[in-house]
């Protein structure tokens, strides 16, 4: 590569311009990173992780659809009053972004005070600081 060739590449990347390669024809662009949007004060983010254990059928009963349905409206409830504590407590405003709920059925036929779902939820909320 001639020098002058690489001498234009140093300064295009030095002032983020497009790179024209004169000895093989191929365009080269070079662009600067795109400025990250500004940040707006006392705007946070928060993620909140939950588990627990709802005891109950867990066969194909109506029983059971209604200890799943059980089990999800708590996530939902709980995300529903989290925006109202967080408000009492540290947050001018909040939103809710989104929801996440995971059910797994744990069974064992040989201790049915064990059967039940173990519910997982995230939750994640965008608030403005006191």
């Amino acid at each position: 590569m001639s020098r002058k060739v690489l001498l234009s590449a140093v300064l295009a990347i030095l002032l983020g311009e497009a790179l024209i390669s004169e000895t093989t024809g191929q365009n080269v662009i070079i662009e600067r990173p795109r400025a990250q949007p500004a940040r707006q004060d006392g705007i946070v983010r928060v993620q909140l992780q939950i588990q627990l254990f709802v005891p109950g059928p867990t066969d194909e009963s109506g029983e059971a659809d209604k200890q799943r349905e059980r089990a999800r409206r708590i996530l939902y409830d709980m995300a529903a009053k989290e925006c109202d504590l967080m408000r009492e407590v540290m947050a001018r405003d909040c939103r809710l972004e989104s929801v996440n709920v995971n059910l797994n059925r744990q069974h064992n036929p040989q201790v049915p005070q064990m059967q039940g779902y173990q519910v997982g939820g995230s939750m994640s909320y965008q608030i403005t600081l006191k």
